[in-house]
């Protein structure tokens, strides 16, 4: 599942609130027997599902037969339901009689209904029948609705189902646990007129009478059931043929051409992971469905087969679409494509391991993007990915890569940027520490090994350490999943002879938080290299090291950056790669510039070290370097918030670092130049517009006035950015104008993004007007808590006690998997001491004690930036001063 753009992009890590002792964790043994919440006493092995959705009324009528194995003797038995109404149950041994009706009970609290028999079952083989209506939601939970406008000024509504992690229980009474696989049969009468899509292709239709049809789907395989899905709209479909498998694209009707890049893409992915996984894709087709709107909690779904995304992630409209926007599509459907091996056909055991499925997901996603894609320079990204992970890793509410889940809440939680973008990391570094060859061998052997089944991540690492031989992979991998925290790896006594180089390394702990804290042991893998030299490397075990490196002069320690961990250089060192910076390979620069960015933070360095990084960065640089500069300057520039005097000289500084570079990428794209200045040109603008650079922001509303009358003023490769800039410094007047641009568009992706350039707003008294529109029908359902969380990102304070103080009207707008991170995250980037306290009494009040990760977490992000605040952006106003800015 790939994650929804708002986590990414607004939300701060939400990880668990667990301590762990000073040592490295021992090795966990696997477990014999999966976790669940239900008795062991029953096991599935088929569902033969009917449905009859009635989507004007939101609720559908269900009957299920499922095929069971009792496994001991019992006299009840246990399943996942949720919002159903029982009408009928009964129990049939496959060779005998109908047993006499069951008791049924349902227990709304723990999703379950029970059903007890008046004799005790004999072990054997049952078929379950039961007869059940159920409800259709508007936000994605189970089977849901979406309402879009149409280009003829119509509306529509289709249905869509969205399981995982734990509401497949909302569709179908089920063993809603990822341990429990089973085939599935889906039957669905639907309108004739309409489309109806699921994991597999339609087997045959019937006539069921009243403008109605019956679709029988093929028999899918033996899948987890958070993996089932089910469509319904007036869709079309286009199609192509990628070996064995036809691939496609499911859009509402007329968008088939803005699908083109997303089903060539598919074609593409396709053959690269048959190829890489050594195991052919087993189904005889791979849909792409796309669905308006948006979620909280993710971007798209990798049900097996029939892959949801919501149009945002999928469709190009060429009056709007953007580099970044293509570079998306691509990335979401190679983390979803990626799932069809490593999460669907091999599946986690219990949610502990979500990260066997997200993590790897995420590394082929970047592996596939860059390989496929070499001018789009992805590799650099990297760097990227390995710092949403520490920024979540470095604090005290961090948790272990692989982490103990004993409720559906705590596996919602689950899915943040430890399991994501640590779990990447991680694998990026130990397949380089192995070899890409070793690395790919033992993964094709894992996913032989299980197909079909459930593993855990010591069955990866037993197949990849054998794929290896003599190298500790389990160790390491244990060290890094087991564990939290990030190593640090500390540069000392480089010295120079006879043109060699030794350096002596030393490991300790980076921590945001907990400077006294006596650090964890890890073996740490530790590439570097002297500046144009050779890399070498070792692995530091026992907190020490000693590496001779061929050549002398600058020594960058993480070269290429593969490595998780945090590069400690003494004055000498670090000085030298400044003097030098210019000469480093871009990813080496990136690397730098954020060790030295969270060292400065956190007071190991002078946090005045990244402005001299970036005043000793060429206008020549690599874009994705900018790029990196520019998100600084931002970043920095929010931390005089409320103070106008210290802001104004920063922002003088910063705009007088980065407009020249926009001079020269300029305002339109020149024939021929590369895509990653495509990107960089919308990341310069957008950015100098919010450091409120009066040259941009005259020239976006420039041209945002002469749209109507020059189309050329707003070109579509930067039409989003000049109104974002025009959005975020608008007046009374300009915010109105936006909104009748809302209210008259007709076309749902671009209508969404309007929506949310009115969260945008610097004034704020238009992000209260934002605010107030959110809470009422014109934006749509799935647009409003996006819509607050948009506020939040310059008004978190409002943005909260807006949301606090109206949570009963909020709470119908929030997907239930996001009920306990979205509250906290709105507060998240406060710099106001009074919104911790605020925050803890919203979590004590409202959200269960074994489900407060979130709200810890936006606690300590709290503290975190008032620190930085107060004890590190003065020696940024002495740089300052001292460069005569």
């Amino acid at each position: 599942m790939r994650r929804s753009y708002l986590v990414s992009a607004i939300v701060l890590a939400l990880a668990s609130a667990s301590s762990f002792p000073a040592v490295a964790q021992p090795a966990v043994p696997a477990v014999e027997q999966a976790t669940t919440q239900l008795p062991r006493t029953v096991r599935p092995t088929h569902y033969d599902v009917a449905v009859a959705p009635h989507a004007d009324a939101l609720s559908f009528d269900g009957k299920v037969t499922v095929t069971v194995d009792v496994l001991e003797s019992t006299s009840s038995i246990t399943l996942n339901a949720v919002d159903m109404n029982f009408s009928a149950v009964s129990l049939t041994p496959v060779k005998g009689k109908t047993l006499p009706a069951p008791k049924v009970a349902v227990d709304a609290a723990n999703q379950t209904a029970t059903f007890t028999f008046a004799q005790p079952l004999a072990k054997g083989s049952y078929q379950l029948a039961m007869t059940y209506t159920g409800k259709i939601g508007t936000q994605a939970n189970g089977l849901f609705a979406l309402d879009y406008d149409t280009k003829t000024g119509g509306k529509k509504r289709a249905l869509y189902t969205q399981f995982e992690n734990s509401d497949a229980r909302r569709f179908i009474p089920s063993w809603d646990e990822p341990n429990y696989k089973a085939t599935f049969a889906l039957h669905a009468t639907v309108p004739a007129t309409q489309m109806a899509v699921s994991n597999m292709p339609v087997a045959k239709k019937t006539d069921a009478g009243n403008g109605l049809v019956t679709v029988d789907f093929q028999q899918s395989p033996k899948m987890s059931t958070y993996l089932l899905f089910f469509g319904l709209g007036d869709f079309e479909r286009a199609t192509a043929a990628a070996g064995n498998t036809e691939v496609g694209v499911i859009v509402q009707k007329g968008m088939t051409d803005q699908a083109g890049f997303a089903l060539d893409s598919a074609k593409s992915i396709l053959a690269e992971y048959n190829d890489y996984f050594g195991t052919p894709y087993p189904l005889p087709k791979l849909d792409n469905i796309a669905a308006p709107g948006r979620s909280q909690f993710f971007g798209a779904m990798e049900n097996w087969g029939a892959i949801f995304t919501f149009e945002y992630a999928m469709l190009l409209d060429p009056t709007v679409a953007t580099q970044s926007d293509k570079q998306t599509v691509f990335a979401v459907e190679a983390h979803e494509m990626a799932h069809q091996w490593f999460g669907d056909l091999v599946t986690m055991r219990w949610w502990d391991n979500l990260w066997l499925n997200e993590g790897f997901a995420s590394w082929m996603e970047g592996r596939t993007t860059a390989k496929l894609h070499p001018e789009w320079n992805t590799a650099l990204s990297a760097v990227e990915v390995r710092e949403a992970a520490m920024g979540r890793d470095a604090i005290a509410t961090t948790h272990p890569v692989v982490q103990r889940i004993d409720t559906v809440e705590q596996a919602s939680q689950a899915f943040d940027a430890i399991t994501y973008s640590k779990g990447e990391s991680v694998i990026r570094m130990l397949e380089g520490y192995v070899g890409s060859d070793a690395w790919r061998n033992g993964i094709r052997s894992y996913i032989k090994a299980h197909a079909y089944g459930n593993a855990v991540s010591d069955d990866l690492w037993r197949e990849v350490e054998a794929a290896a031989p003599g190298k500790p992979v389990t160790q390491i991998a244990h060290d890094f999943t087991l564990q939290p925290g990030i190593p640090m790896i500390k540069v000392d006594n480089v010295k120079c002879a006879g043109g060699r180089t030794t350096i002596e390394l030393s490991q300790t702990e980076f921590t945001r938080d907990r400077p006294d804290k006596q650090p964890l042991s890890w073996h740490v893998p530790v590439v570097a290299q002297t500046l144009g030299g050779v890399p070498a490397s070792t692995l530091v075990s026992g907190g020490h090291a000693t590496l001779e490196l061929a050549g002398c002069g600058p020594v960058i320690v993480n070269a290429g950056q593969s490595g998780y961990y945090r590069t400690l250089y003494g004055t000498a060192q670090f000085n030298a790669l400044k003097q030098n910076f210019a000469k480093l390979a871009p990813i080496d620069q990136l690397g730098v510039m954020n060790d030295t960015w969270a060292l400065g933070m956190v007071g190991l360095q002078p946090t005045s070290d990244v402005l001299d990084l970036a005043l000793a960065t060429p206008e020549s640089a690599d874009p994705q370097v900018w790029d990196n500069i520019a998100g600084d300057l931002s970043s920095l520039d929010s931390y005089y918030e409320g103070d106008a005097a210290r802001q104004q000289a920063f922002r003088k500084y910063a705009i007088s670092r980065l407009a020249p570079v926009l001079k020269r990428v300029g305002w339109e794209a020149k024939a021929g130049e590369a895509d990653p200045v495509k990107i960089l040109r919308n990341d310069l603008i957008g950015t100098l517009g919010s450091l409120g650079d009066t040259a941009v922001i005259k020239e976006a509303n420039r041209r945002f006035d002469a749209m109507d009358k020059d189309p050329k003023a707003m070109p579509a490769a930067v039409r989003r950015t000049i109104l974002n800039v025009v959005a975020r410094n608008a007046d009374a007047a300009t915010w109105d104008r936006l909104h009748a641009m809302a209210k008259a568009e007709k076309t749902p992706l671009v209508k969404d993004q309007l929506y949310s350039l009115l969260s945008i707003a610097r004034d704020q008294a238009l992000a209260q007007r934002a605010l107030d529109l959110a809470l009422t029908d014109e934006p749509g359902a799935t647009n409003s808590s996006g819509m607050i969380a948009m506020v939040s990102g310059s008004h978190p304070d409002l943005a909260f006690d807006f949301a606090v103080a109206h949570k009963a009207e909020v709470d119908k707008r929030v997907d239930s998997t996001s009920s306990s991170r979205y509250y906290p995250a709105l507060a998240s980037r406060s710099l106001n001491p009074a919104m911790v306290d605020k925050v803890r009494a919203f979590a004590e009040k409202n959200i269960a004690a074994s489900s407060r990760r979130d709200a810890e977490t936006s606690i300590a992000n709290i503290q975190y930036r008032i620190k930085v605040r107060n004890e590190r952006i003065p020696a940024i106003d002495a740089w300052l001063k001292k460069h005569g800015a």
